[in-house]
């Protein structure tokens, strides 16, 4: 790679890895930096939607995707006290598969495709200093390393975003969530199909899907919630509590909660969209530039996006700033919109019993277009890695 830009990501989770190899497969000198001691993942599902999976595949990662991912038949969206169906959007129609994985097992893929030298663990980021021609990025134990450019992937607390713009707060959306991972075999007597299910009811809504080969079943339970004084992913919670937020609703749902081990409880946090992701050779993607609630299930599939764009506007031209200018015109747009569309869909999977809810039943269960996953052509048929047009 000589003579090639030299890059450094910021975070080793879904987006920085993902990102890391996009870079490297443009034949970028790109290296990660992780703060922690390991590579890790909280134990939970992610969907890798068509969008992000022919990203993946086209990184050579097809056969260990299907290796660990569940390709769900459908999304199939239930009325929350009857399990009534309202819609169901078969998920065969796209030109690339949709995988439902943990989280773990979509990393785990990731880090083996990359070369072990690329990946430094233990490298907590404290400064960052810039001139016309490069990068200095200090970590924590003092060592200082230059780079062409800088990519920060490390999340919605992202420390590049506070270096580069100064602190901002994350804004609670209202909404909790209870996550489980269930051994499959404790649900066999439900007979689940293998679709993602949205289960919508007043004020909260459950999605459960399998992953791990079918052999576990991921779920999330979101409530909403006036105040929480926390953001982690590692909160524990009762499944007592879990089942009173959905005291009422159909049994399947409680089953499935009932038989959670160990649960957690989270809040979600997200940002307005930020008025641009760069400034010099510094750029921010996946959460750090635009996050959003899962009611889209794009986080991770955007953050992948971001990885292939930079990678492809960063192969073009060794005009950093021209490339990382045009990186936030391409992208800003279609993240922006995501970020919309997923709060929206807080509005209507909570919507209580009543007119609206009965309106929207009635379109979801006549196919209206807005609901279907043909509406969806913009986002799931996109390439981005492909050159884009600057």
């Amino acid at each position: 790679m000589a003579g090639s830009l030299s890059v450094g990501v910021v975070g080793g989770g879904v987006g920085g890895l993902s990102a890391a190899l996009s870079l490297l497969r443009a034949g970028l000198d790109v290296h990660v930096y992780e703060q922690a001691g390991r590579l890790s993942e909280v134990g939970a599902g992610v969907q890798v939607s068509p969008n992000a999976s022919r990203v993946l595949h086209g990184l050579g990662l097809a056969d260990a995707l299907a290796a660990t991912g569940v390709r769900p038949l459908a999304w199939h969206q239930r009325r929350w006290d009857d399990g009534r169906t309202l819609l169901r959007a078969p998920l065969a129609e796209a030109s690339f598969p949709h995988y439902q994985m943990h989280r773990a097992d979509l990393l785990a893929a990731l880090a083996a495709a990359l070369p072990a030298e690329r990946i430094h663990l233990g490298r907590r980021l404290s400064g960052i200093v810039q001139d016309d021609d490069g990068v200095d990025a200090t970590f924590g134990d003092g060592e200082r390393t230059r780079f062409d450019v800088l990519v920060g992937a490390d999340g919605i607390h992202s420390t590049v975003a506070r270096l580069l713009f100064g602190p901002g707060e994350a804004r609670f959306t209202g909404c909790v969530a209870y996550r489980a991972v269930v051994p499959a075999e404790r649900l066999r007597h439900l007979g689940l199909e293998v679709t993602a299910q949205i289960w919508m009811g007043p004020g909260r809504h459950f999605v459960h899907y399998f992953i791990s080969g079918r052999r576990s079943v991921n779920f999330v339970a979101v409530v909403e919630q006036d105040r929480w004084t926390r953001e982690s992913w590692t909160d524990r919670a009762g499944v007592a509590d879990a089942c009173e937020a959905f005291a009422g609703w159909h049994p399947q749902v409680l089953q499935i909660i009932g038989a959670a081990g160990a649960m957690y409880v989270w809040a979600l946090f997200d940002r307005p969209p930020r008025p641009a992701w760069s400034r010099g050779r510094v750029t921010l993607l996946g959460d750090a530039a635009h996050a959003m609630l899962p009611f889209m299930a794009q986080g991770a599939a955007q953050a992948v996006e971001d990885g292939a764009a930079l990678a492809a506007l960063l192969r073009e031209t060794p005009d950093v700033a021209g490339a990382l200018t045009a990186y936030e015109r391409i992208r800003l747009p279609r993240t922006s919109r995501l970020q919309e569309m997923s709060a929206g869909n807080k509005t209507r999977f909570h919507l209580p019993d009543g007119p609206a809810q009965r309106k929207r039943d009635s379109q979801m269960a006549a196919g209206s277009r807005s609901w279907s996953f043909n509406a969806l052509d913009w986002l799931y048929e996109h390439d981005a890695s492909a050159a884009p047009r600057r």
